[in-house]
């Protein structure tokens, strides 16, 4: 079990006493933050005032408080202030590096907590690497909570790294930086009535906390069996219909942008005032360049105003219904009691932050950090967890190959099942074609544009190898490989020619993971991401400038996908319809079993 600890998301005793004095006069506050428009989330208004701060804490609001009562007055010159932005469903491992490099990226746009379900490196590294994630996220500028990994891994048709049960889940949850049981992934073992996906999901029952969701496209009766399991949320909604449906089911409904799933244009008709209590907005995934040119959950606030909506309403879906929804004590408003997490806006409609306030403090102004935040101390056995991640052996043959089983002729047409991504989600559909195969073997077919996929296990547990087919990348050559691969993090990769695939996977085990693009033999380009092969060690413009480097290789390729390495991320997912890979073979995922590629 984690070590629990008096950290810094929770107010002391003292700290509380203090901010009655200041509230009541008895003592003067910290800071007057004086002559600002205070955007109420609570009440959906904008009023003039000032905010009293006492430490960490805002201690009061409102116009009783003057320049008399505080050691420091600023006065804000009419300025709008909103409560700090909460991300209420995010992957760090998805900015592809650490929550301190993070942080720098975010914060100074005015995100100042938030809900990490750390899943990815869970299913690299199990509790150890959830224990790294919580000892990464100390001394920064925003506050990290924590979701305990629920799906490690999210299906019995992968291989992980690691297992984290049930047990070993409500172990998690005791800790003071966890605040709910991380996305139920494998709906169709609760609505199946699976005892240990029901036990997962009645762990919010246990621990009196939250349940999250995971369920694309779930209406009707197999949506009810899943709420009614205890599940609290879902964030893969993409259409209007099945967001209401859960919203009338009671559902929390998290509105979500991210770098390959973008849903909040369609659902934001339903951010009126009969739901404005039940919606909040999560980024889930974002890639470096994104948090670097839009941001984090800010991004969404200001397309939410562009669109339409009122401020108070949008800054209160990224604030205070996220902290309501997890119950986290004394945030997301600017009220008496609320720690301090402040934004100061140039301009309420472009919601451009100026300065940011964390716990009282200015951490952020004109978009940098003032000042770089303090390295994490991370105990030696949990740093060890996430090293050295990637372990496969080199030594197999032919094990991309795709045979077609013994017939009349080694070359003729078969039918195979080729897997097809859909542009800007991460849903796939199922494509029969009709290849020939030559030798006795189904190879890529770039004039088609169908390349061979491959899922290898890379955790030193079995060297199982999954290989399948895929549309819709462009590839005309070459391969392109990488060690992100939701939720498992085997390898995968795609390519035209085998033996440039088997040149990516190598590199790969020798850079400790990353992405990879090869070329008629030969590296020409990367990205190493040495912790747990998912994050790199280097700031987020550095790491952006490889990311498009590697980016921009894919495309000499051939490759047409927008994301192609955050798409070929998800292809191994096998709990989000409709035909996956993983290192078992091919899924299909409504069925939940392997089935073959080439049906004749």
């Amino acid at each position: 079990m984690l070590d629990d600890f008096t950290g810094s998301r929770v107010a002391t005793q003292e700290e509380i006493a203090r901010a009655v004095a200041v509230a009541s006069g008895r003592a003067p506050a910290d800071r007057l933050l004086t002559n600002a428009n205070i955007v109420n989330v609570i009440t959906n208004e904008i009023l003039p005032g000032s905010i009293a701060i006492s430490g960490r804490l805002i201690a009061g609001v409102g116009g009783m408080y003057d320049d008399a009562d505080a050691v420091e007055s600023v006065d804000l010159g009419g300025a709008h202030v909103c409560p700090g932005l909460i991300d209420g469903h995010v992957h760090i491992e998805s900015s592809l590096v650490t929550p301190a490099a993070y942080a720098e990226a975010v914060v100074p746009r005015g995100v100042t907590g938030v809900i990490w379900d750390p899943h990815e490196i869970a299913n690299v590294a199990g509790v150890a690497g959830v224990e790294w994630c919580i000892q990464s996220s100390e001394r920064l500028p925003l506050t990290v909570w924590i979701d305990a990994p629920s799906c490690v891994p999210s299906s019995l048709v992968e291989t992980s790294g690691a297992f984290i049960d049930a047990r070993a889940i409500s172990d998690l949850l005791a800790h003071h930086a966890v605040v709910g049981v991380g996305e139920l992934m494998s709906y169709p073992a609760v609505v199946g009535g699976d005892a240990d996906a029901l036990a997962r999901a009645y762990l919010g029952q246990q621990h009196r906390t939250t349940v999250n969701g995971h369920a694309p496209g779930l209406t009707g009766r197999d949506m009810n069996a899943y709420v009614a399991a205890g599940v609290g949320s879902d964030h893969e909604c993409t259409e209007l219909d099945e967001a209401r449906e859960k919203l009338r089911a009671g559902m929390f409904l998290m509105m979500r942008e991210g770098s390959a799933t973008r849903n909040l244009r369609t659902l934001l008709p339903l951010l009126t005032g009969e739901h404005r209590d039940r919606i909040g907005f999560v980024t889930d995934d974002r890639l470096p360049e994104d948090l670097i040119r839009d941001g984090g959950v800010d991004h969404l606030v200001r397309i939410a105003i562009a669109s339409g909506v009122a401020p108070a309403t949008a800054i209160r879906a990224a604030s205070w219904n996220t902290a309501r929804y997890y119950a986290l004590s004394r945030r997301g408003a600017i009220a008496p009691g609320c720690f301090a997490d402040l934004i100061v806006l140039d301009d309420i409609t472009t919601f451009t932050a100026s300065t940011v306030y964390h716990g009282g403090e200015l951490v952020a102004e004109r978009g940098k950090l003032g000042r770089k935040p303090d390295a994490p101390e991370i105990e030696p056995r949990v740093l060890a967890a996430v090293r050295d991640s990637v372990r496969i052996g080199l030594d197999a043959h032919d094990r991309f190959a795709l045979p077609v089983d013994a017939g009349p002729a080694a070359d003729r047409d078969v039918s195979v099942r080729c897997i097809r991504p859909v542009p800007d989600q991460i849903l796939t559909t199922e494509l029969r074609l009709t290849v020939r195969a030559r030798d006795g073997r189904v190879a890529a077919d770039p004039d088609r544009d169908i390349a061979k996929l491959v899922c290898l296990e890379r955790h030193g547990s079995n060297g199982n190898v999954g290989v399948g087919l895929v549309t819709g990348f462009g590839l005309r050559r070459g391969a392109i490989a990488g060690t992100v691969a939701h939720d498992h993090h085997n390898i995968m990769g795609a390519g035209i020619v085998d033996a440039d695939l088997e040149m990516a996977i190598g590199r790969l085990a020798e850079i400790g993971g990353g992405f990879v693009v090869v070329d008629h033999g030969a590296v020409v380009a990367e990205l190493a991401l040495p912790i747990a092969g998912l994050l790199s060690q280097e700031n987020i413009v550095t790491v952006a400038s490889k990311m498009a480097a590697v980016d921009a290789a894919a495309r000499d390729l051939g490759v047409t996908m927008s994301a192609p390495f955050m798409t070929l991320s998800f292809l191994g997912l096998p709990v989000i319809p409709e035909l996956r890979l993983t290192d078992y073979g091919l899924i299909d995922v409504r069925a939940g079993s392997v089935v073959p590629v080439v049906v004749e």
